[in-house]
């Protein structure tokens, strides 16, 4: 394989990488992971929000601090290079939300839809420059009634916003063994 298909190769993943950050940030409400995901400069039209990624940001490190719950998955990840800088990409998602709305009721939607977004490549490093949000499906649901700690039950431990997630240890344990992405790429 020549070095122009491995290129090719590593920044469909870097994309990949990019696209699951995002839904760490929006899940574990962690705010470095989601600023990762996007330019400074970045746009976003995300249903009723329409602006700066910046501004969708704030939006939702807003709704962190009501104590929501969001799991985001991604499938289907299309990536059309238009130059070599440059990236279409769609990517199919499913959403559950959880959380208080405007009068500190409950609510639970499932959301299905696609990420259509541009990917700017600059200084070797790909992120989100503009991102569409098209909804193909949206279901509201009835919240369990019961607390997340009796409907889990032995079933521990359960997720949680940044850093309170298991997934942070994990993180925390690799650095102290010395086991960085670097060692992995030689």
């Amino acid at each position: 394989m020549d070095q122009a298909k491995i290129n090719v190769l590593l920044d469909r993943e870097a994309i990949r990488d990019c696209l699951y950050r995002y839904c760490r940030g929006i899940d574990r409400a962690d705010e470095r992971a989601l600023r990762s995901a996007y330019w400074p400069d970045a746009n976003d039209s995300h249903g009723a929000y329409r602006g700066s990624a910046e501004g969708f940001i704030r939006f939702a490190l807003g709704v962190f601090q009501t104590g929501s719950r969001n799991i985001h998955q991604i499938t289907n990840i299309l990536i059309d290079f238009t130059t070599p800088a440059e990236a279409a990409v769609e990517s199919y998602f499913t959403a559950l939300q959880r959380g208080p709305d405007e009068d500190g009721e409950v609510r639970q939607m499932l959301l299905c839809g696609r990420y259509c977004d541009l990917f700017q490549k600059r200084e070797g490093e790909w992120r989100i420059a503009e991102r569409t949000v098209i909804y193909d499906w949206l279901e509201e649901q009835a919240p369990p009634a019961l607390l997340e700690a009796d409907r889990f039950g032995a079933r521990q431990p359960i997720g949680a916003h940044h850093p309170d997630d298991p997934v942070y240890a994990l993180a925390k344990h690799r650095v102290l063994l010395g086991m960085d992405a670097e060692r992995f790429r030689t």
